[in-house]
């Protein structure tokens, strides 16, 4: 069976692409086009069907995706099966399971048959965990366990997957050289691999069989999203030389992927300060042949725990606005818990917002019409017009319900003194065409 990637080099449109065209308002051709070079990715799989589809490259809108998962300290499936559901609810576009407790293949089945989203997810996660079941010890995680467990999440259903291909002894060596950092390694998969190599003096076997983790994934046709194992923990460690040797390899392995039929997403940082994102973006563009990129935030400020969903909104807003294509979102619980059902819904709705700001930049002439439409109804006081325009419809009704003004064609907040009824009786008659 064909991945679309193939599909697309042989010039078959496939109902995902036609689908993808009619979501994003561009022609089926142009889909075709971009996913043949590689530039659009469509998660996907050949044995589960999601009903939402979500193309995630070049022209198209930046995507949100949602996180949830399990914990070792808490096991709860029906809240991450709740989590899942209100993740799709808030508007995310694709959702990642990232369990690391209880029992992983229950809580991931569970949550795949919870919702219409693509769902990824780690593999090296259950690879881990696994292994420390089964031995007492991570480090002794046999190479074929890992390939088979990848084998068997793919037959579940994975849309796309974070494998952490791109870390390899030469950039341990640079992590090494460089000092070490001032936020240490943050990814759970990334230090798993890194103390795997270093216990077992031997290669990533991701890596060094890359070709054999692009033939499971093809089979079912599943994104391989290339993580970012050693990304940035912190703002001052952003850039270094261990961060960008992994974005380097990457780039080069999302080249090789795409050449043997797999769909490749890139994965970038992280905590990154708002003066770099744009040439991160530039440089994963430029080395990766347009590869699709997927931005972690990013975190733009180390200090807002509590507050990181904002933190992170600023700075995907700006990596949406220089190129970014998919942004995962940041809940208030980053660094300090577990995040709860309500912080999954407003992780998701910040991350909407800023991505919705960065392809109004991105996209001018097309990104901006619904703001001008907005702008026209608030003029005119027109309450339905501004719900039916707003992201988030039942937010914005709820929350005038609950302070209804006595004049229903004003609101609270200026009552008799509404600047917006003062101004249209000294000027609507001088409008006159798109103004009206």
């Amino acid at each position: 069976m064909l991945t679309q990637i193939e599909s697309a080099r042989q010039g078959i449109l496939t109902p995902q692409m036609t689908a993808v065209a009619a979501a994003e308002e561009v022609t089926p051709e142009y889909v075709l086009q971009m996913v043949g070079e590689g530039k659009i990715v469509i998660p996907w799989n050949h044995n589960r069907k999601p009903s939402k589809i979500a193309g995630i490259g070049k022209g198209l809108r930046t995507k949100v995706n949602a996180s949830i998962g399990t914990s070792s300290d808490i096991v709860d499936y029906a809240a991450e099966v709740r989590k899942a559901k209100i993740a799709e609810e808030a508007g995310a576009d694709t959702l990642m399971e990232l369990s690391v407790g209880g029992d992983l293949d229950r809580v991931r089945r569970e949550v795949i048959a919870a919702t219409n989203l693509p769902v990824g997810n780690v593999p090296l996660y259950q690879a881990f965990c696994e292994a420390a079941k089964k031995y007492g010890n991570p480090n002794k995680l046999d190479e074929e366990m890992l390939f088979d467990l990848i084998e068997q999440q793919c037959e579940d259903g994975m849309a796309f997957m974070a494998v952490h291909c791109g870390i390899n002894l030469y950039t341990i060596e640079r992590l090494r050289k460089q000092g070490y950092r001032y936020g240490g390694l943050v990814s759970k998969g990334g230090v798993s691999m890194v103390a795997w190599m270093l216990a077992n003096n031997r290669e990533n076997p991701l890596y060094e069989k890359f070709d054999r983790v692009c033939a499971i994934l093809k089979k079912y046709d599943t994104v391989l999203s290339l993580g970012n194992g050693l990304r940035a923990g912190a703002i001052h460690d952003s850039s270094d030389r261990a961060q960008i040797q992994e974005l380097l390899i990457n780039c080069e392995l999302a080249e090789l992927g795409r050449d043997m039929g797999c769909q490749m997403l890139v994965e970038g940082p992280g905590h990154v300060p708002l003066d770099e994102i744009e040439g991160n973006i530039q440089l994963q563009k430029r080395m990766s042949g347009d590869a699709p990129y997927y931005m972690l935030g990013p975190i733009a400020t180390d200090i807002a725990p509590g507050y990181d969903h904002i933190s992170a909104a600023i700075g995907a807003a700006q990596s949406s606005r220089f190129g970014a294509d998919l942004i995962c979102y940041i809940t208030p619980a980053e660094h300090l818990a577990l995040p709860n059902e309500e912080d999954v819904r407003m992780g998701v709705k910040a991350a909407k917002v800023a991505a919705y700001i960065g392809d109004m930049n991105k996209y001018p002439e097309k990104g901006r019409r619904r703001d001008k439409e907005m702008s026209k109804a608030r003029r005119d006081l027109n309450w339905e017009k501004q719900f039916e325009l707003a992201l988030f419809p039942e937010d914005a009704r709820a929350i005038r319900a609950s302070r209804t003004p006595e004049d229903e064609n004003t609101c609270t907040m200026c009552g008799d003194f509404c600047a917006s009824r003062g101004a249209n009786k000294l000027f609507c008659n001088d409008l006159k065409g798109d103004k009206i």
